[in-house]
């Protein structure tokens, strides 16, 4: 892979755009070093077909997006479901934990 890009690694959000020149924003489901290639599920795009569809791109088609330390209780349930949607259990938990945490800091 390359230097200058940052690492990438499972589960990292990313964006770019396709092939097809649609702008995609999503996160990594796997990767081949070998390939030097990613599979992105789609969450966001301009094509709204690509939506939830796990797409496969080349490392210099994506570029990480910084995850932002501090999240919303919006953010926090839009994530859930989309947890929910990925069957991700471990991220469900992760992010509802987070999301309780925050509702109780409130009250």
């Amino acid at each position: 892979m390359k230097n200058d890009k940052a690492i990438l690694k499972t589960s990292d959000w990313v964006k770019g755009i396709s092939r097809h020149g649609e702008l995609i924003i999503g996160f990594i489901d796997s990767m081949s070093m070998v390939q030097e290639a990613v599979n992105v599920v789609v969450v966001e795009s301009d094509n709204e077909e690509m939506i939830g569809k796990t797409i496969p791109m080349s490392v210099n088609q994506v570029e990480s997006i910084p995850m932002i330390q501090s999240k919303g209780a919006g953010e926090l349930e839009f994530l859930i479901d989309l947890a929910l949607a990925t069957g991700d259990k471990e991220w469900f938990e992760e992010l509802s934990a987070e999301l309780n945490s925050k509702k109780q800091a409130v009250n």
